[in-house]
């Protein structure tokens, strides 16, 4: 007898601020299976429109609901693309989970903010959209991030394996999954987005691909220690990171301006490495396999420096436990829509910090 499965959508735009990821999953009570994903890359404009939106600036509130409305319209115009590809009506969906846009994380002082306009969204779609996924857990005394540990341990546990995914984003985050005890979770750091901001700045293109730039420069070892001096390294998890922690700002304070800008961005992709490394080697102890997603794990340099700084021999892209590496975080809110649409909880207490497990997200039905 055929198990009866349930589709949802996940759309995910990062840290990054390169784009939107939109997969489609079927859900079962035993799998799930990726059935189609689709990217959308922003426009300069919006890009641009997103980065000021990090800082505080005029007229702030009109300009964040015309954007969360601008964000809308693309979320529904990567689902509607979805749709087609897959020949599968909006109404054989169950709901979008989509995590927005952030511009803040401040879990500190109680908030986060991702920008979106899920009512736009389900009008436009004529699917339930589920959203602000990181609030509750926030309300709950958490850090609202990372999310995606929950949904590691439901797809990649192993009962004879301890394997340790790690997320390179635009921030970098990890998930220990041990054969016993708690699944944990942190950010570790930046990721990609202090190497794709000074790629822009001085190449001209919006990320070193494969890492080739970085390769071609020197780790200026002086300017690796003070990076890494930053207080963020040094906190114990939970905890997370965003831009307000580490961007171009912060970078030149450390900079002479006599550097290489290759040997500067080597730098940087050793300091992605490093803290991505001694996070592994402080708080996953006996790890046997790493397996990379996002971005990242498509960047062939940092994967070899990965694998040569890492005492751990097993280090490969998600690809190899049949999850593109590429698409695994959209996987992630899908199912994170499913825990919310089925009334489970979607945080791990132990990753974020919150006092109990929470179902997450606002529910915007059709």
């Amino acid at each position: 007898m055929l198990e009866s499965q349930t589709y949802f959508v996940g759309l995910m735009s990062g840290t990054s601020l390169d784009g939107i990821d939109a997969v489609l999953v079927a859900f079962s009570d035993t799998a799930s299976h990726l059935i189609q994903s689709v990217y959308h890359p922003y426009p300069e404009e919006l890009r641009q429109q997103l980065l000021a939106l990090h800082t505080p600036s005029d007229n702030e509130l009109h300009t964040c609901a015309v954007v969360s409305s601008d964000l809308a319209r693309r979320y529904a115009s990567a689902v509607n693309e979805l749709l087609f590809k897959c020949s599968i009506s909006a109404k054989a969906v169950t709901a979008i989970g989509v995590h927005g846009q952030t511009i803040r994380h401040q879990p500190d002082a109680g908030y986060t903010i991702q920008l979106n306009n899920p009512s736009l969204l389900t009008e436009l779609t004529g699917i339930t959209s589920i959203a602000d996924f990181r609030s509750r857990d926030i309300a709950a005394g958490g850090q609202g991030a990372p999310l995606v540990p929950a949904f590691h341990a439901a797809m990649f546990q192993h009962p004879e394996r301890h394997r340790v995914i790690v997320n390179i984003g635009g921030i970098s985050n990890l998930t220990n999954l041990p054969l016993s005890g708690n699944t944990i979770g942190f950010d570790c750091g930046p990721g990609n987005l202090l190497m794709d901001a000074w790629c822009l700045k001085h190449a001209g293109h919006p990320y070193d691909k494969n890492g080739d730039w970085a390769k071609s420069g020197v780790v200026i070892s002086e300017l690796l220690q003070k990076l890494l001096s930053h207080s963020f390294f040094q906190q114990l998890p939970p905890k997370s990171a965003g831009r307000e922690n580490f961007n171009l700002p912060w970078l030149m304070q450390f900079l002479s301006g006599n550097e290489r800008p290759e040997d500067v961005q080597a730098t940087l992709l050793e300091l992605t490495v490093k803290s991505i490394a001694e996070a592994i080697s402080k708080h996953c102890s006996g790890a046997e396999e790493i397996y990379l997603c996002g971005g990242g794990a498509r960047n062939g340099t940092l994967l070899s420096s990965m694998q040569k700084t890492l005492s751990i021999q097993h280090v490969a892209p998600t690809d190899e436990l049949g999850v593109d590496a590429d698409w695994l975080e959209a996987f992630a809110f899908a199912w994170l829509a499913r825990q919310t649409s089925l009334g489970l909880a979607g945080n791990l207490p132990a990753v974020t910090g919150a006092k109990h497990p929470c179902i997450l997200g606002a529910i915007y039905p059709v």
